[in-house]
């Protein structure tokens, strides 16, 4: 039996012979998941009318176990998804499989990101098929949820045509956004600035926002500059004038926060009404990525209900785990009723059941769409969409097997032969 290890170069050429709606795809079918196990374990959270309420019981998400060392705590997070239905073979990359991954968290500041290795299962044998990088890893399968979201739930729902800018630029049923910000430069960051040029294609200034000037931000700016010719990227690095992110903020249509802050990033005065705002960074109760009115533009009566014509202006990758671990949500006192999960807002047949093919035909027509202007006076007291995701373990094993899988088909890795003989 022989292994195959994946380096961070390895999965970063692997990456990019996805393409973004594969991906997309990809992840939807884990969120789809997600919401399964959630409504068949909770019946005070019953599903949407049509959906499919059929478990998934080969679907496993234990807790993860912590071992602490002297200089880390190391996460050992195990997961299994089983294939779906049957209908999900139309898709060219299904999520399925069994991974282990391992991540060792410093117990001290460091800044040199956090090690993180999954092992991919052969589930025939038992044997581990596959050791890969997950750093790239990782950051490649957050990047992908924010737009299954954003390109997806204007055709799920039945949004009434008010003609604000709520149903033309949080929609982007009318166009795609010129400028985005990113909140830090660290692999995260990377690449959901990649994937979203690669998806949007009419986005023109990146602004990337960094609390410290160092050899990181030049190093990508310098990366994406050269991936992306026709983009200006502005960076912002160790600002002691806070107007230029400000003028940063204000002017675009996305922004992306990617870093563990204790304290908000930015006041909600600085955001314009319709911007969609993706919150991948903190992980604990403690951490606060945008202040607590800024969440409650997303959870105001006025713009939010449950009904089945409500405006979804919050969304979470996972209810359980954000209930548990997203600061900037505990902070506002965010509750069940305030929040859809992504899962909830997918396509979907007669028989509720995940319809991939309408999803691939949905992102097909988005990516065809051409650029809003958002240059008019701002509104930033209005309503604004927010995704929140503090990670969960599917996705790992999803991507990690759908990577794997890219590799053996392109001969990418290093192989260890006679590894388990």
């Amino acid at each position: 039996m022989s292994l195959r290890v994946l380096s961070g170069t390895d999965v970063e050429r692997i990456s990019s012979k996805f393409e973004p709606i594969e991906l997309q795809c990809l992840m939807a079918q884990v969120f789809d998941a997600v919401t399964s196990l959630a409504s068949n374990s909770n019946s005070k959270n019953p599903p949407l009318a049509g959906r499919s309420n059929t478990p998934r019981p080969a679907t496993q998400t234990p807790h993860r176990t912590t071992i602490s060392t002297e200089n880390h705590h190391i996460l050992f997070m195990p997961a299994r998804m089983d294939a779906g239905p049957a209908e999900y073979s139309d898709s060219s990359v299904r999520a399925s499989g069994t991974s282990v991954k391992i991540v060792s968290v410093p117990k001290a500041s460091s800044t040199g990101g956090l090690p993180a290795t999954t092992l991919v299962i052969d589930e025939h044998n038992g044997s581990v098929k596959a050791m890969v990088n997950a750093r790239k890893l990782t950051a490649l399968r957050n990047a992908t949820g924010p737009l299954v979201y954003f390109l997806t739930f204007k055709s799920v729902l039945s949004l009434p045509n008010t003609g604000s800018l709520l149903s033309t630029s949080l929609t982007f049923t009318n166009g795609t956004p010129r400028r985005i910000v990113a909140f830090g430069a660290g692999n995260q960051i990377e690449a959901h600035v990649n994937l979203y040029l690669r998806f949007f294609h009419g986005i023109q200034k990146c602004a990337i926002v960094n609390r410290t000037a160092n050899d990181r931000c030049k190093s990508l700016i310098k990366r994406l500059s050269s991936s992306f010719p026709q983009v200006q990227f502005t960076p912002l690095e160790n600002v002691s004038d806070a107007t230029e992110i400000e003028e940063a903020v204000s002017s675009a249509g996305v922004f992306i926060c990617a870093t563990s802050s204790r304290v908000p990033l930015f006041p909600s005065h600085w955001v314009r009404a319709g911007t969609q705002i993706v919150l991948v960074g903190s992980y604990t109760p403690e951490m606060q990525e945008i202040d607590t009115d800024l969440v409650k533009r997303a959870t105001s009566p006025q713009f939010q209900g449950r009904e089945s014509n409500a405006k979804p202006l919050l969304i979470v990758d996972s209810w359980d785990a954000c209930a548990k671990e997203a600061g900037e949500l505990i902070k506002a006192n965010v509750s069940r009723d305030d929040v859809w999960e992504l899962g909830e807002m997918l396509p979907r047949d007669s028989s509720g059941r995940l319809d991939l093919g309408h999803l691939t035909t949905l992102l097909l027509s988005k990516e065809a769409m051409e650029p809003l202007d958002m240059d008019r006076q701002p509104d930033c007291a209005g309503p604004v969409t927010i995704f929140k995701s503090v990670g969960i373990g599917l996705q790992d094993v999803a991507i990690a097997s759908a990577v794997v899988q890219k590799a053996e088909e392109l001969g990418i890795g290093t192989i260890v032969n006679g590894y388990d003989d």
